[in-house]
């Protein structure tokens, strides 16, 4: 099983899991009390019930860079272009935009 803090603008939004060939994810119980809350992303609305998904959430691949990036990360490492979880947790901690994810293995505070 992996796992990954999602956050939002550097606020914890909630967790992606991948568990045996399916993804989840979960808000944040305290991420859906704040008044500033927002979705991150309109596929994913905000809701106390888990998203499952037997692939990647759109969402979150999209996040993955392509083209000569995704060929600098993958020449890099020995992750396959099909494992889509593991490239996410590389390549997507500081990401364009208010999201990011940072893998639940990484001790050492936020995003």
């Amino acid at each position: 099983m992996r796992q990954a803090d999602i956050y939002r603008k550097d606020i914890l939004a909630g967790i992606l899991t991948e568990d045996g060939g399916e993804y989840c994810f979960r808000y944040d119980e305290k991420y859906l009390v704040r008044e500033d809350k927002q979705p991150i992303s309109l596929t994913l609305p905000l809701q106390s019930e888990a998203f499952v998904s037997p692939v990647l959430f759109p969402f979150f691949d999209g996040l993955i860079p392509e083209g000569w990036l995704l060929d600098v990360a993958l020449r890099n490492t020995d992750i396959s272009i099909l494992d889509r979880m593991s490239l996410l947790l590389l390549c997507c901690k500081v990401c364009i935009g208010s999201v990011s994810v940072v893998s639940k293995d990484n001790e050492g505070g936020e995003a």
